[in-house]
């Protein structure tokens, strides 16, 4: 039997829907920011991934491609045949291995702070986490917390592992979006952009966080390319 679960999510707006998806050990509250904006042009949901914010953690596998699959039940449950994704860092994992899987659902794709592996992550971050990976680890049997923060570190250590050349399979209009000062190596952004066939590229002012902490430039940026 396939693990259902039900999402949090919050709406705003009416029109073609727009699907917002967070990051890692985040929830839909991170894009507080871009509920109004957003919805005075489209039908805007963000929504809580599994085992964050308040959408329970199942039983399925913790990885990039359940959730991903829990989105497209998501879709279906509330009758989206297509629509508009925009994913912030491990959301924007998601979003792109949604649409690899399912090209027919996605009419636009934003990518804000994805990356393809741990390798496109700054050395000075991803090195702790891999340290605290495998603490969390050795104590998961005995900590029902370590097992937590062992299968959230767990994603920035073994996921999405998505190969560059299987970029070329993404169709749909793309955005890839990074911060100047982003944790995301700025040479794995445009590595991302290039594989994407037709993607274009905007790097703004700020970290990683640049949807939370310049939401002008980052909500100008959306805006225009879907706009368009």
């Amino acid at each position: 039997m396939p693990d259902i679960i039900m999402h949090h999510y919050v709406e705003r707006g009416s029109g073609f829907p727009l699907l917002l998806l967070h990051g890692n050990g985040e929830q839909c509250g991170y894009f507080e920011h871009q509920m109004e904006p957003f919805a005075s042009h489209f039908h805007v949901l963000a929504l809580d991934t599994r085992g964050h914010g308040q959408t329970p953690r199942g039983t399925a596998p913790f990885t990039i491609r359940q959730f991903a699959d829990d989105l497209l039940a998501f879709m279906d449950r509330l009758g989206i045949e297509k629509a508009h994704l925009l994913g912030f860092s491990d959301g924007g994992n998601i979003a792109m291995v949604f649409a690899l899987r399912h090209p027919e659902r996605v009419e636009r794709l934003i990518l804000n702070g994805a990356n393809l592996d741990a390798r496109g992550v700054k050395i000075g971050v991803q090195l702790p986490i891999e340290v605290g990976y495998r603490i969390a680890r050795l104590f998961a049997r005995r900590s029902a917390k370590a097992l937590r923060n062992a299968e959230m570190l767990g994603l920035m250590v073994n996921d999405p592992n998505v190969r560059p050349e299987e970029l070329a399979h993404i169709t749909c209009p793309t955005l890839v979006v990074a911060g100047d000062k982003d944790m995301i190596k700025n040479s794995h952004t445009r590595l991302i952009a290039s594989a994407i066939p037709g993607a274009q590229l905007a790097i703004l002012r700020g970290d990683h966080f640049i949807a939370n902490r310049n939401p002008e430039a980052f909500n100008a940026a959306v805006l225009r390319f879907l706009c368009d």
